[in-house]
């Protein structure tokens, strides 16, 4: 089969023809029909200082897709051959501590498709019967694609309380951009964006944000503010300006939900921008197991969240590059790659 892989530690990744997974009881064998980009595949096409600590090549990447079940070794009848489904990333050990408290998202033992083991950039995947979520026909592809990513935004999302509350989203790449729509089906009774580009902002509105700010040209921080602040902010940029700008702008006793990641220690105001204001902050780490997913599905299949309006270019596996070059530009929402 054709796979798109790290195949050395060196910058890039290449298509190998490979021989079919194993399907290790209890797994299933998935033909992949789309595939979608992530930041973290970005980085491993890069090899940054994360992926070089992190992967041991030969490893096939990618961990957010679509597929239809080609079969099941032993499973437990969860899916079936002919089934649409997307899955869950994180392959998790069910033994450790965090585990056994139901907090799967941040088992001890994770490994994650496309990193640790071999992932959806290929024609077949082999993956736990598990990790696999059946998707209703009302789910279009390109939305199965991202369900994974989509998670990540419910999941943060879904840590606050934005019923009836002023909601600010600080950075919107593709999970931000998806934050927009799930606040708005949530209760939230108006969402800001902010963001340093235009073409970005642009795709915040056409997704459902209320008020767009481009902090190039203007103080989010004052504009939020004459509004009477916000009750909830959705930091998913990973910048420290944006961090801070963010608790300013939080009424006291407001709430914050933390996606992004920094690339190095950050600082901020402890006593004044949290303590003394009464802030609650949440930190996001993947998806709840399996909560975040049955939301994410019954949000997707009922319409209230369209899922394609994020999806912005798709490319066959064979124009890969274009892909990844499309995704590094920042002029793109998700990039998804036709497998099949």
């Amino acid at each position: 089969m054709l796979a798109l892989r790290k195949g050395a530690a060196v910058e890039g990744l290449a298509l190998y023809e490979i021989d079919e997974p194993v399907v290790p009881e209890g797994w299933a064998l998935v033909e992949v029909l789309k595939a979608s980009i992530c930041g973290t595949d970005v980085h491993i096409y890069e090899w940054n200082e994360w992926a070089r600590n992190r992967m041991r090549p030969p490893v096939t990447v990618g961990h957010e897709f679509v597929g239809r079940v080609a079969s099941v070794n032993r499973g437990i009848g969860r899916v079936a051959p002919g089934d649409i489904v997307s899955a869950e990333s994180h392959i998790v050990c069910h033994v450790c501590d965090m585990c056994r408290r139901n907090l799967y998202h941040v088992c001890r033992n994770t490994r994650i498709i496309g990193v640790d083991i071999d992932g959806a950039f290929a024609e077949y995947i082999a993956i736990p019967e598990e990790n696999l979520v059946k998707l209703p026909p009302s789910v279009p592809l390109e939305a199965g694609s991202v369900l994974e990513p989509f998670g990540n935004a419910v999941h943060t999302v879904q840590s606050v309380d934005v019923r009836g509350k002023r909601v600010v989203v600080t950075g919107v790449g593709p999970i931000g951009l998806m934050a927009i729509p799930v606040a708005k089906a949530l209760g939230a009774s108006e969402v800001i964006a902010t963001d340093l580009s235009d073409y970005r902002l642009a795709l915040a509105e056409q997704v459902g944000a209320d008020l767009t700010v481009n902090v190039r040209s203007e103080d989010p921080v004052t504009l939020v503010s004459a509004k009477g602040g916000a009750d909830v902010v959705l930091e998913m940029s990973g910048s420290e300006v944006a961090l801070n700008q963010g608790l300013d702008m939080l009424v006291p006793g407001g709430q914050m939900a933390i996606l992004g990641l920094p690339g190095k220690r950050v600082s901020i105001d402890l006593s004044n921008q949290v303590v003394m204001k009464g802030i609650s902050i949440h930190g996001i780490a993947g998806r709840r197991l399996w909560e975040t997913w049955e939301l994410a599905v019954a949000l997707v299949s009922s319409g209230k969240v369209d899922l394609r309006r994020v999806v912005t270019h798709q490319f066959e596996m064979k124009d890969f590059e274009k892909g990844f070059q499309t995704m590094m530009s920042g002029q793109s929402g998700k990039v998804v790659l036709n497998i099949r």
